[in-house]
């Protein structure tokens, strides 16, 4: 690990002159969907692009200025990125705009950080300059493509760092469950938060990555694990990077385990769907010669982790090699920068089975030891990367272990609050524990909007504050029923509560393939809430796949859902049912 003191930019500079010749960066895209070959850079390769286009950036732009990231995913964003930082401007990743229609989230993101540059490429800047508009009374940004600036100059060039302690970037969150707000994170919150981040996940190296290691990524850089693990931990750990991208992961999810079978000691991560896609579409054929003994780490995070999912890809892959020890399931948020907990390495994921009727009343009873009813949750272990503390939201008092409350964390992971939104930042960032008990200070603490528990001495989440459902005056856990009408019918599912004049309704949205049974699909899932949580359900949708909204990162959008289906707009499969 080198000096995590230093700055983004400073640590690049210190890799291009210690390693300069070694890869960097590969792409893969285009060996991975059979269009082209992989692309690569070395550090002094990066390095000498990232300076060639911070002078340019200098030229239309000032110190602090935003510089927006409106690129696809490849190596050019990786140059487009910690040009910015460079330059001493603040980057802001984002995903290129959706062809043919209007990206609400790309145009929200613009108005709130009012870039002075737009960063792309050659392929997508027609779609980008749609969006070249004055924001507040500040001219229309100015729109650069990275690839057609010339990379292969012989004259000398400037290496000014003009980086500085302080904001880095802006780390737009996904917006599950609220307009998208850019997360201020800084050069010392990424390089300590990835620090924290090999020295659980590489305990067993003495805390160090080792020389033949490689970080192995398809998520998309503009989220906030993509980001830090594809393009950051990179920089600060000194190993290479092997990317693709989410379109080649979707078009062909073999090849995310072609890759981390291919290269040595390789750490990698996804959302907890990801897992079950690449095991229902890689074929024994894909594999065919290759290991995964020697994959060291598989981060299971962004949305909830299920451990049905864990063991299915487990015994999928076994027979190549892999094993349950390198699955690790992670807790984190943007507003942490990215990680806060994982449990401590083990042969197997720990869980542990709790009372549905107790979760119902705020109380985290794990069942007799024997008994398969109740909901299934993975441990997180004891918090250890950094504090956490289980807070009542409404009262800020911390409650005993075994109640649920919300998660609450601090360190210096944690980012330095949302861009122009004081109000928020104070209350999200700031917060304060009444009556801390000894050794918990008062504050400033981070309320992460998850609700969680400790039980045992180890930490376990139940879900989103905002997404918890109140039925018949009893709380229930959306992840809870929609893990219980998957076992039924295998696809994405979310529950909402509806509100009508009398009380609130649970309603679930399921997405199934059209098929002539799909009453017997309603019976069984409604028979199965019934049985597992003792629900009735006001109305069962079935959608054709795809219906569901989604973030950035796969977790469902529960309020959005609550509004297409107030509107009626959802493509019913079943109205004739």
């Amino acid at each position: 690990m080198l000096n995590t003191k230093m700055t983004l930019p400073a640590l690049l500079r210190h890799q291009a002159t210690t390693q300069g010749d070694v890869l960097a960066f590969s792409f893969m895209d285009g060996a991975v969907i059979g269009t082209g070959h992989p692309e690569s850079l070395t550090w002094n390769q990066l390095y000498r692009r990232v300076l060639t286009l911070a002078e340019e950036l200098r030229h239309v732009a000032t110190k602090g200025d935003r510089v927006a990231i409106l690129a696809p995913q490849g190596l050019d964003y990786v140059v487009a990125f910690y040009a910015s930082l460079q330059a001493g401007m603040i980057a802001v990743p984002l995903s290129v705009p959706m062809f043919g229609v209007h990206d609400q989230r790309v145009e929200s993101a613009l108005e709130d950080s009012a870039p002075s540059v737009l960063l792309t490429t050659s392929a997508a800047v027609a779609d980008v300059n749609k969006y070249a508009n004055p924001h507040g009374g500040r001219p229309a940004p100015t729109v650069i493509e990275v690839d057609v600036i010339d990379v292969d100059v012989t004259r000398a060039l400037d290496e000014t760092d003009d980086s500085r302690h302080g904001p880095a970037y802006l780390q737009y969150t996904s917006g599950s469950t609220r307009t998208p707000a850019g997360v201020i994170v800084s050069h010392q919150n990424v390089t300590s938060n990835i620090e924290q981040v090999v020295s659980d996940y590489f305990v067993e190296y003495g805390g160090t990555v080792p020389d033949e290691a490689a970080v192995v990524s398809w998520l998309p850089f503009f989220h906030d694990m993509g980001l830090i693990m594809g393009v950051c931990s990179p920089l600060v750990t000194g190993c290479d990077a092997v990317l693709t991208s989410p379109l080649a992961f979707l078009a062909k999810p073999a090849s995310w385990m072609q890759l981390m079978a291919q290269n040595t000691m390789c750490f990698s991560g996804a959302p907890n769907f990801a897992f079950e896609l690449a095991m229902r579409r890689t074929t024994d054929a894909d594999l065919e010669g290759l290991d995964l003994s020697q994959v060291h780490a598989i981060l299971s995070g962004a949305e909830r982790v299920h451990y049905s999912t864990v063991k299915r890809f487990v015994d999928r892959f076994a027979k190549f090699g892999l094993t349950e020890k390198v699955i690790r399931p992670s807790y984190g948020l943007a507003e942490a920068t990215l990680y806060v907990a994982s449990p401590p390495v083990s042969e197997t994921v720990g869980t542990a089975r709790f009372d549905l009727q107790q979760l119902a009343a705020g109380v985290a009873q794990r069942c007799d030891a024997g008994r398969e009813s109740g909901t299934q949750l993975v441990g997180y272990g004891p918090p250890q990367a950094y504090p956490v503390r289980i807070v009542d939201p409404e009262t800020g008092i911390e409650v005993p272990e075994g109640a649920i409350g919300e998660i609450w964390t601090r360190g210096d992971n944690v980012a330095l609050g949302y861009w122009r939104k004081s109000e928020q930042t104070a209350r999200v960032f700031r917060a304060r524990i009444n009556n801390p008990s000894e050794g918990t200070p008062a504050g400033p603490w981070l309320r992460t909007g998850d609700l969680g528990a400790i039980s045992d001495g180890e930490m376990f989440i139940m879900g989103r504050l905002k997404d918890l459902l109140i039925v018949d005056g009893r709380n229930h856990y959306p992840e809870d029923i929609e893990a219980t009408i998957r076992e039924v019918t295998g696809g994405r599912v979310a529950a909402i509560a509806v509100e009508d004049e009398a009380s609130e309704n649970l309603v679930a949205i399921v997405e199934v393939k059209p098929a002539p049974q799909l009453e017997s699909v309603k019976h069984e899932v409604a028979d199965a809430v019934w049985k597992s949580h003792n629900l009735r359900m006001g109305d069962l949708v079935l959608v054709p796949p795809g219906s569901i909204p989604i973030t950035t990162s796969g977790k469902i959008r529960r309020s959005s859902c609550v509004e297409i289906y107030r509107e009626g707009e959802f493509h019913r499969l079943d109205i004739a049912v």
